[in-house]
């Protein structure tokens, strides 16, 4: 008898501009994405076209839950003027195919993917017309889907909205200041927690998580100030943000903090109110790899926030693929443990995955067992979470079940257990090609994880 949950989520995650392709299909609106320059974002792999095809790929390997996400521009070309029935519709037939092939939809609101008039107009998420326009969006979209689409998340990994990587992902397009990332961050967290409240008083059928990629950072020695940073930026980048999602507070630690940077204007009361109601369903995460920090490559006063800028470390003890991505199962048990422990709410891991340069040969399947050997390393490491640890994990959702671009639109990055066919340049036929892992990861869903 598996120990994992009788109904444990088997499936699979993806984003709107990784997949769907149709840029300029059916009134869809240009997003951050579209103007960046790649050619590789128009297409895609294009699931806007193929989606029946993937969902039985997806049925086929026992896959019961699909993590998709609502592209703002698709659905609201401009983000704040008028809804687009066309992409709605395509949302509502996807929801349709998908509840008809037995597999549960789990809705994201927001993948980086900013409706480029919002960037231009108002800076992204810095200006309270974005979020008042988010809000607007998520709401429409929960009248629209809620009766069919039981899981909700508003923003993919946003706890990306406390370090740097915030000015790449927020439409913001100005000055990179300390002011700037803790503004953003505040009207993100608003934003998360108004859709959180609406469901919470509105949908209580419906339940919502906080998603967040965890960032599990090791000490580079044991020199004192080696692990005080590690510590000090666990608490910034991760642990702030779960105290946010589940008691609708910040840590006293980044409050105290803003107060010495002269940031306290940033916690405007009415905007707290909304966020002291915060509460989370799960917590959600992506996790790929771990990370070390070595204290002394810190510049002295760097705010908490940028100490993996320059502190970040290799670990000699690790394995790392050719993106410099280091490979940690038992990593990945500690972070399970971690959010657990702090949250006691069910976690659901849903992104992991390894990607891997691939050729396929137009005839045999992909022979990827370093693919089978990666999943099968952190599914026993979740196993062992649940078992010898108590963790209550609720799913585990691959990055990705068929071959899509990489976040920098990058075609050669491929995570799938499903090839596709084309690359960066050439779209080829897009067919879809069951790689090794594929037929692995069907025997591992259809014992509930037993059989690894």
């Amino acid at each position: 008898m598996t120990i994992l949950r009788d109904n444990f989520f088997w499936g699979n995650s993806t984003s709107s501009m990784q997949t769907e392709g149709a840029a300029r299909v059916d009134g869809k609106g240009p997003s951050v994405y579209d103007v960046r320059g790649q050619t590789t974002w128009t297409d895609a792999i294009d699931e806007y076209h193929r989606y029946q095809e993937d969902i039985a790929l997806m049925a086929n390997a026992g896959v019961n839950c699909y993590r998709f996400q609502i592209s703002w521009s698709r659905v609201c070309p401009e983000g704040d003027g008028e809804f687009n029935e066309a992409g709605i519709q395509f949302y509502s037939d996807l929801i349709d195919a998908l509840l008809q092939a037995g597999i549960t939809p789990l809705a994201c609101l927001y993948h980086f993917d900013m409706p480029e008039h919002l960037a231009e107009e108002y800076n992204g998420f810095i200006a309270d017309e974005v979020v008042q326009a988010f809000i607007r969006f998520g709401k429409e979209m929960l009248n629209r889907f809620a009766s069919r689409v039981p899981l909700w998340l508003t923003f993919n990994e946003q706890n990306h909205y406390s370090v740097p990587e915030v000015f790449n992902i927020s439409g913001y397009r100005g000055p990179k200041t300390v002011a700037a990332l803790y503004q953003i961050q505040q009207h993100v967290m608003l934003a998360h927690a108004a859709i959180a409240n609406e469901i919470h008083a509105n949908y209580p059928g419906l339940q919502i998580g906080g998603m967040l990629a965890y960032q599990t950072v090791y000490p580079h020695s044991p020199l004192p100030e080696d692990v005080a940073a590690a510590r000090k930026f666990g608490e910034f980048a991760n642990f702030n943000l779960l105290s946010l999602f589940t008691k609708g507070e910040y840590s006293s630690e980044v409050l105290a903090f803003m107060h010495r940077e002269h940031l306290d204007a940033i916690l405007d009361s009415t905007e707290m109110a909304v966020i002291s109601q915060c509460r989370s369903d799960f917590i959600s995460l992506s996790y790929y790899s771990t990370t070390t920090i070595d204290s002394t490559k810190i510049p002295v006063n760097s705010a908490p926030n940028w100490y993996l800028v320059n502190g970040k470390a290799q670990n000699p003890y690790l394995q790392e693929t050719e993106w410099a991505w280091q490979i940690d199962p038992l990593g990945f048990r500690t972070t399970l443990n971690d959010i657990y422990n702090r949250c006691r709410l069910p976690i659901f891991p849903i992104e992991n995955g390894i990607g891997v340069r691939e050729d396929w040969d137009g005839n045999h399947p992909i022979e990827d067992d370093y693919r089978i050997t990666y999943h099968r390393e952190h599914l026993s490491a979740l196993k062992d979470a649940v078992e010898y640890d108590g963790v209550d994990v609720m799913g585990y959702l691959v990055w990705g079940l068929i071959d899509i671009l990489s976040s920098k639109g990058d075609m050669t990055k491929r995570y799938g257990f499903v090839y596709v066919n084309r690359s960066n340049d050439d779209l080829r036929d897009l067919k879809r090609v069951p790689k090794k892992s594929y037929s692995w990861l069907r025997q591992t869903i259809q014992s509930n994880g037993e059989t690894l």
